[in-house]
């Protein structure tokens, strides 16, 4: 399947879901979800394949065992792209928009004790507030879980406490319902946001790599 882009109700599915997200909603809907926003989507990975690794589109339905909220379905239709310990790429649609992002989503402990030994490094801290900057710069925003004050031994007054607070680190683009997300440029200007993050990508796979703690068993 060619990848046209993302159907012209897959906006609408999403605020309507917003609205009334119930099993009866998703059930009249269930067609609009296929062709506005699953088969799209599959078809949109197929198409960075080449490019970027293997895709998967994340299930509609929320895990809610342990949420207060209990609303069945996600509010959006997510996929990764060439995921391992080491990051990847990430895209999704809902009914505010598109985003796509890239970049470590959730590090291990020995690599987040490696991720803050570079920030601290004075030449690759630096290096690192440079590319986020340039990012940033760029229409980027700059996200990943981060702890509320410091790093337990990290001093308070450490020139780039912003980013050792980081517990993940990734940059996102994101555009508000437009008519282009409906046509196959929609592709490029995901693919174009990926390669804006070649930058941090190398500095995280560098400094920061996948994690060689053994795995626990379950």
């Amino acid at each position: 399947m060619t990848f046209t882009g993302f159907g012209e109700d897959a906006f609408d599915f999403y605020a309507g879901l917003s609205a009334d997200n119930s099993k009866a909603y998703w059930t009249d809907h269930a067609d609009t979800y296929r062709a506005a926003v699953r088969e799209p989507m599959e078809a949109l990975l197929a198409a960075v394949e080449p490019e970027f690794g293997a895709g998967t589109l994340f299930r509609p339905y929320r895990d809610v065992r342990f949420s207060k909220d209990k609303s069945p379905y996600k509010d959006h239709a997510g996929a990764v792209v060439g995921r391992t310990d080491t990051g990847g790429y990430y895209v999704q649609v809902g009914a505010d928009g598109l985003y796509a992002a890239a970049g470590y989503y959730q590090l291990a402990p020995d690599q987040l004790d490696r991720f803050r030994r570079a920030i601290d490094d004075e030449i690759n801290g630096p290096a690192l507030e440079r590319i986020v900057a340039d990012l940033a710069a760029a229409g980027y925003r700059i996200e990943g879980e981060q702890v509320r004050t410091r790093p337990r031994g990290w001093p308070a007054d450490h020139p780039r406490l912003t980013l050792l607070r980081r517990k993940a680190l990734y940059a996102g683009m994101a555009w508000e319902p437009a008519e282009w997300v409906h046509t196959s440029d929609c592709a490029k200007r995901v693919t174009d946001a990926w390669r804006g993050t070649a930058a941090l990508i190398a500095w995280l796979h560098t400094h920061v790599g996948a994690s060689t703690a053994p795995r626990e068993r379950r």
